[in-house]
């Protein structure tokens, strides 16, 4: 062990003069930290939320919102059936948590049967179900009534399924913003937490992350409303115009108060077609980006893909000279008339836009509308100056670990001990760089996992030195004791690390941000130490008794 091949020497340098250079942006005034960044895509740790402040946003599943949507496309799937199959039915009625339908003729119920139970959706009930599979429904039939039920583990499901979907597009959205290093995690069955280190205006976050992004290009009913109570004609909805959303909004906002659906019923409301012959979906997009039209004003234009742009364009076909309405969340942007087939599947949005809603909007609709509606349980901003302390009080706990560390190393074995706390510092140096380089977050608990790591490092310093000392007391040489005290030790302490690893990585997949933030630490720390207990401390021991040859140890 005590010879070191030129190219070995040469790669241990190397590799302490390249963590040095990935964790030297980290001790570097703001002005350098721009300039490395920027010339040599060199950046510093990134700090959580705890760490540099920021806004922390939880988001629930609205469930009942979740169930009248369920009951609304049902009652769609349900007609469809029973045409298709040509089964006559009386009509279709919302029950609670369901829908119910009369087939006309006895004769037909076996068949209605059998085509109904082709609805009943079955999903995967996950791991915590052993895996099995639910049916989002249950179906009942009493005489010719047919009634569809949404099960409760069936709901659990799908609940589980549209956290995920959530999860993907709003990862989408704020990484469309720019914003640094969000944590976007799911926590209980129905709930989203948002972290935005060093944002802070969290109504800017949800108004982005919040909006389902339903876009729809529907006709206008023939016949509008006269008031604001009246009952729209048959197969057409009343819908609030933005513009008078916008209003209402910043006025309730003035005093102090939410807007609620009272107020959003009181406004002035337009007629849409709901058939699905007047309608084409925002799904069928491909691309929407902010600009600008002909008289500067801020807008989005959007292009269809194949499947969309034929629609689009039958649609305008067949309806020139009449208004449609874009609608975005049950909110009609603008109801411009169509002058002339669009037939080349793109166009653009209006809306008394700024460049910041142009820009969010066409954001929202490059990553696709949300499975379900979110309500904000809770958004609160973590100030800058919580943060400051969170570091300060961090660091006084590193640098106090680290020198009580180190002189507990010292005290007993002396010289060696100096060079387990060289070889320390060097595992610190690149735990640090490693975070650095992979854009790891640094957060509170990570700091702890640092702390946690200085004192693991030595412990793998005191098994080497111990089984040194052993070897020593049995009668070996001091050169022999050297190098079968390193072969020896060298499976109890990976052993004791990969243990260690193995709980890291658990604590990593099934914990929540803090408990991420510390697994993250500890487990860069268990591989640094790993390296710099068998690689850096084994070359400065054996450069010294290669220099030295020592007849004796003191241990």
């Amino acid at each position: 062990m005590f010879h070191y091949p030129r190219w070995k020497v040469i790669a241990i340098l190397a590799s302490v003069l390249v963590a040095l250079l990935f964790a030297l942006p980290n001790v570097l005034p703001q002005p350098a930290k721009q300039y490395v960044a920027d010339h040599y895509g060199l950046h510093p740790l990134t700090l959580g939320l705890d760490l540099q402040g920021g806004s922390n946003i939880l988001m629930a599943v609205d469930r009942k919102d979740m169930v009248e949507k369920l009951q609304t496309q049902l009652t769609g799937d349900i007609r469809s059936t029973l045409r298709e199959a040509k089964i006559g039915y009386g009509g279709t009625t919302k029950v609670e948590n369901g829908v119910s339908v009369v087939v006309i003729k006895p004769e037909d119920n076996e068949k209605a049967k059998t085509e109904l139970n082709k609805l009943l959706q079955p999903l995967d009930a996950g791991l915590l179900a052993g895996g099995t599979r639910t049916n989002l429904y249950t179906l009942k039939q009493t005489d010719q009534t047919f009634t569809f039920t949404i099960d409760p583990k069936g709901l659990e499901a799908k609940i589980a399924t549209v956290i995920k979907t959530a999860l993907t597009i709003m990862e989408s959205r704020l990484n469309g913003t720019g914003v640094t290093e969000p944590v976007i995690q799911q926590q209980g069955v129905d709930r989203i937490v948002v972290q935005l280190p060093g944002e802070q205006n969290p109504d800017k976050v949800i108004a982005l992350i919040g909006t389902t992004g339903k876009l729809t290009f529907q006709l206008m009913c023939a016949e509008q409303a006269t008031s604001a109570t009246a009952l729209p004609p048959p197969d057409c909805k009343a819908l609030p115009q933005k513009a008078d959303v916008d209003r209402i909004t910043k006025e309730k906002t003035a005093k102090g108060e939410k807007i609620t659906d009272a107020d959003l019923k009181a406004l002035p409301q337009l007629w849409v077609q709901t058939t699905t012959r007047a309608t084409v979906d925002g799904a069928d997009l491909n691309d929407a980006q902010p600009s600008f039209d002909q008289n500067n004003r801020s807008v989005v234009t959007f292009r269809f893909n194949q499947k969309g742009a034929v629609r689009f364009g039958k649609l305008t076909a067949d309806n020139v000279g009449k208004p449609f309405a874009i609608i975005l969340d049950n909110m009609i942007m603008s109801d411009p008339v169509i002058n002339e087939p669009i037939l080349g599947g793109s166009g653009q949005i209006s809306g008394n836009f700024s460049i910041d809603d142009s820009n969010n909007l066409a954001i929202v609709l490059r990553s696709g509308a949300l499975p379900a509606k979110l309500d904000v349980i809770e958004g609160q901003t973590v100030g800058p100056s919580l943060g400051a302390d969170s570091i300060k009080a961090g660091l006084i706990a590193s640098l106090a670990g680290l020198v009580f560390v180190m002189a507990f190393i010292m005290l007993p074995y002396g010289f060696f001990g100096i060079i387990a706390n060289v070889a320390l510092l060097i595992n610190l140096l690149m735990l640090i760089a490693i975070m650095s380089l992979f854009g790891f977050t640094l957060t509170l608990p990570g700091i702890a996992g640092i702390v946690l790591t200085l004192g693991m490092a030595v412990d793998s310093n005191v098994l080497i030195y111990e089984r040194i000392r052993e070897e020593w007391r049995n009668g070996r040489t001091a050169m022999g004791a050297i190098e079968t005290g390193f072969k020896a030790a060298l499976a109890t302490v990976v052993d004791a690390n990969v243990t260690t690893l193995i709980a890291a990585v658990v604590l990593f997949g099934v914990g929540s941000g803090p408990i991420r933030g510390f697994a993250i630490t500890l487990g860069v720390g268990i591989l640094t130490t790993m390296f710099t207990a068998f690689t850096m401390t084994r070359f400065f021991v054996a450069l010294w008794v290669k220099r030295n040859r020592p007849k004796e140890i003191n241990l």
